[in-house]
C-alpha cells in the first residue's frame, strides 16, 4: 500500500558524507538550491520505500529498511547523472540524521532520554566497552580529533548562513572517522551540531540559538582539548577560560553505549512525566524517588516522520505503558503511583534499564508532602540553585537524573507589570506572560517560564492559567534557567505543603488557596502532558505583582554585549564581525565602564581575529584554518558562561547578602 508521507526516512551520518563527496565541485555548489527545490515535490511511502517525482521524467527511491537509510546504495535515481547526481546529495540532505543508537529493523521504543538526544533502553546490565584510562591519544586517535576540529572550526567560521549542505557532510564525515576511531562523545556532539544547522536553517520550531551555541563550543572544546599538548594544553587570549588544557582522556572519548549496573530491589514512587520533543524524536520521560531519595527516570521515546505530529506523539506516549517489567502501568498513572522493582538495572546517570530479567509489579505512590519524596523539598534553595548550575557543566549521558531540578514551594503573584527591558522582556519568546512567584515566606521572585513553548503541548496554555490566579500556593518542579534574575521552567506542580495558615492575628487559622484537584490527581499536575481546567485553580484574593526592582540585585553588568557577538557570530561567522565596526567598539566601551575589562578584552580579541584574513600579491583572501579566530571565540565563549553561571548564582542569592 503506497500513502503519502509528509516526511523523509532518516538517514545514517556517514551516508550523507559520502554521498556528497561523490559530488563534482560544480555539483556541490548547486546542492543547496537542489535540496530546496526539492524539498517542495511530495513524498509518498509504500513500506521501507520512499519515492520522489524529481520531474515528469526522474524519479528519486529512498529504500530505508526500519526507516533508516545506511547505505549510499539505498538511494536510486533515474537520471543521466546517477548516481554522481544532485538529487541523490539533495534527498540525503534533507532526511533527518539517525542516532548511532538507531538500527535498521522494526521501530521499537527507544530508551531512557532526557531533552537531549535518545538513547537505547534496552541496554545490557553490563559494563559497556573499556578504553585505555590514560593521557595517551592514539594516532588514530589524534588524527580524527583534528580533523573534527577543522570542520567545526569551518562551520563556526562560515556560520548558520554559510554552512550549506557541503560544510555539513564534511562535518559528518569527520564525526564519523571520530566514531570510528572511539571517539564516541566528540561524533555524538558533532551530530547534534549538523542537526542544530539544519533546523537552524530550515527554520524549525524546535530550533533554539542557545543549544547550537552550547554544542558548537562543547564540540570546539573536547577536540581542542584532545588535540592539546597534555603538558602544556591550548594557550589562550583568556589564559584558561577555555578550561583545562586536557583533563581525563577517557572521559573525553566518551563511551559508545551507557553502562547499566545491578540495583537490586527498588522501591519506585512516581513523581511526574515530562514530553520530550527533540529534532527527531518525541516521546515523555517519567521521574521516580526511591526510598534513599534518589531520582530515575524511565522514558518512551520514538523517531517521527512528520513534524507536525511530533508535540500529539509526545502527548500520546504518556499513555503508553512504562517499560520495566510486565507492568501494564502507563506513565501518567506512574507519576500518582509506585512499582516494586526486582532486578532492577540501572546507569550511573539514574536511567532504568528494561533487560528481560527485570521485574515490576504496581505498588501506591507517595504524596509530595510525604517521605521519601518531600526530602527533595527539604534542600535549601541556594544550594538546589549550586547543585543546578555544577549539573549544566556535567555532559548530559554522565549528569545525575535530577541534578538541574529545583523543587520550590511558592506563592503566585500574577504576571509582571513592568514594562520590557533589554534584561528582562515583559513576555517569553513564546508570547506568555511572565509569572512571578515568591519562594517561601520571604524568598527571591522568580520568574516561571514554559518549559517548552511548542504551541502543541500543554505548558503555555497551563502558565496563562495560574498567571490569573495570584496568590495561589504551590508546590513546583522546575529547571532552573540560567539566567541574569531568578527564572524557572515549570515542568510539574502540585498542591502546598500545608493548606493551613497562622500566621493572621486572629485565633481561626486562615486556608491559603492552593489546588482543587480531582482525586484522580493525587494532588500534583503535569504541566507538558495534561491541562488544568478554571475548577483546579480556586479564587484567589489577589495580590499585585511586583515590578522586577533593577536595585534588588546590584550585580547586573551588561554581560549580554559579549554574549550576543558570540551568538552573532555561530549566525553568520566570521562575516558578523566586519572590520571598522563601531557597535562592536561601543559594546567594548560599555563592558569597560561596567569594570568588565576582560570581557572587552575578549571582544576586542574576537573582532581583531575575525577581520584578521592574509591576502595574495593580488589583494585576494588567502584561506585560512580559521584557528586563531576559533581560540579567540573559545576563550570569549567559556568566559560567558563563566560569567553568566556567578550571576546567576548571585542573582538567588538574597539582597542582604551582597552588602
Amino acid at each position: 500500500m503506497t500513502t503519502r508521507s509528509t516526511g523523509w526516512p532518516r538517514v545514517r551520518p556517514e551516508v550523507v558524507a559520502e554521498v556528497v563527496a561523490g559530488l563534482s565541485a560544480r555539483l556541490q555548489k548547486r546542492l543547496d538550491g537542489a535540496a530546496a527545490k526539492l524539498a517542495e515535490r511530495p513524498v509518498t511511502s509504500s513500506g521501507d520505500e520512499w519515492r520522489v517525482e524529481v520531474d515528469e521524467e526522474t524519479v528519486l527511491v529512498l529504500r530505508a529498511p526500519g526507516g533508516v537509510l545506511t547505505d549510499p546504495s539505498g538511494v536510486h535515481c533515474g537520471c543521466l547523472l546517477a548516481p554522481a547526481c544532485v538529487h541523490r546529495a539533495a534527498a540525503v540532505t534533507l532526511c533527518p540524521l539517525a542516532d548511532a543508537t538507531d538500527e535498521p529493523g522494526p521501530s521499537g521504543p527507544s530508551g531512557p532520554t532526557g531533552p537531549a538526544e535518545p538513547a537505547s533502553l534496552s541496554e545490557p546490565a553490563v559494563p559497556t566497552e573499556q578504553v585505555a584510562d590514560d593521557d595517551a591519544l592514539t594516532p588514530a586517535e589524534q588524527a580524527a580529533a583534528r580533523h573534527l576540529h577543522r570542520a567545526a572550526s569551518a562551520v563556526l567560521a562560515a556560520g548558520v548562513s554559510g554552512a550549506g549542505a557541503v560544510a555539513q557532510a564534511e562535518l559528518l564525515r569527520a564525526a564519523h572517522g571520530a566514531r570510528a576511531a572511539g571517539l564516541y562523545r566528540p561524533a555524538a556532539v558533532a551530530v547534534t551540531v549538523a542537526t542544530r544547522i539544519r533546523a537552524a536553517r530550515s527554520g524549525a520550531p524546535e530550533h533554539r540559538l542557545a543549544d547550537l551555541v552550547a554544542d558548537l563550543r562543547e564540540l570546539l572544546t573536547l577536540t581542542r582539548r584532545l588535540t592539546a599538548d597534555p603538558a602544556t594544553g591550548p594557550a589562550t587570549a583568556a589564559g584558561s577560560a577555555t578550561g583545562p588544557a586536557r583533563g581525563p582522556v577517557a572521559e573525553l572519548r566518551g563511551t559508545a553505549r551507557q553502562a547499566y549496573g545491578d540495583a537490586g530491589a527498588l522501591r519506585l514512587h512516581g513523581l511526574f512525566a515530562e514530553p520530550v520533543l527533540t529534532a527527531t524524536h518525541a516521546g515523555v520521560l517519567s521521574w521516580a524517588v526511591d526510598a534513599e531519595g534518589r531520582l530515575s527516570t524511565v522514558a518512551e521515546v520514538l523517531p517521527y516522520a512528520d513534524p507536525d505530529a511530533a508535540a500529539a506523539q509526545a502527548v500520546g506516549a504518556g499513555n503508553r505503558a512504562v517499560r520495566l517489567g510486565d507492568t501494564s502501568l502507563s506513565h501518567r498513572e506512574f507519576t500518582r503511583a509506585g512499582l516494586a522493582v526486582q532486578g532492577a538495572t540501572r546507569s550511573a546517570s539514574g536511567r532504568l534499564g528494561a533487560g528481560a530479567a527485570v521485574r515490576a509489579v504496581r505498588a501506591t505512590g507517595a504524596a509530595w508532602t510525604a517521605a521519601p519524596v518531600a526530602g527533595l523539598w527539604a534542600e535549601p534553595v541556594a544550594a538546589q540553585v549550586e547543585r543546578a548550575l555544577a549539573a549544566q557543566a556535567v555532559p548530559y549521558e554522565t549528569r545525575p537524573a535530577g541534578s538541574d531540578l529545583l523543587f520550590l514551594d511558592v506563592t503566585l503573584l500574577g504576571p509582571t507589570t513592568d514594562g520590557p527591558t533589554e534584561h528582562a522582556p515583559a513576555k517569553t519568546p513564546g508570547g506568555a506572560p511572565r509569572l512571578l512567584a515568591r519562594c517561601g515566606e520571604d524568598g527571591p521572585v522568580v520568574a516561571l517560564r514554559a518549559a517548552h513553548d511548542h504551541p502543541g503541548l500543554a505548558h503555555r496554555v497551563n502558565l496563562a492559567l495560574l498567571a490569573a490566579a495570584p496568590g495561589l500556593r504551590l508546590r513546583v518542579i522546575g529547571r532552573l534557567e540560567r539566567a541574569a534574575r531568578p527564572e524557572l521552567r515549570l515542568l510539574a506542580i502540585g498542591t502546598a505543603a500545608s493548606e493551613a495558615s497562622t500566621d493572621t492575628p486572629t485565633d481561626t487559622p486562615t486556608r491559603t488557596p492552593t489546588l482543587a484537584l480531582p482525586a484522580d490527581r493525587a494532588g500534583r499536575v503535569n504541566l507538558g502532558l495534561e491541562r488544568l481546567q478554571a475548577a483546579d485553580v480556586p479564587a484567589t484574593p489577589g495580590l499585585p505583582a511586583p515590578p522586577l526592582d533593577p536595585s534588588a540585585h546590584p550585580l547586573d553588568p551588561p554581560a549580554h554585549l559579549l554574549g550576543r557577538r558570540i551568538e552573532q557570530t555561530v549566525t553568520s561567522g566570521r562575516s558578523a564581525l566586519p572590520p571598522g565596526t563601531s557597535t562592536t567598539a561601543a559594546d567594548a566601551a560599555r563592558l569597560r565602564e561596567a569594570g568588565l575589562t576582560t570581557a572587552a578584552d575578549l571582544l576586542d580579541a574576537l573582532r581583531t581575529a575575525a577581520t584578521d584574513h592574509r591576502r595574495d600579491v593580488f589583494g585576494r583572501v588567502v584561506p585560512d584554518d580559521h584557528s586563531a579566530f576559533t581560540t579567540a571565540w573559545l576563550a570569549a565563549a567559556h568566559y560567558t558562561e563563566a560569567l553568566a553561571t556567578a550571576l546567576c548564582q548571585a542573582a538567588w542569592t538574597p539582597p542582604e547578602a551582597h552588602a
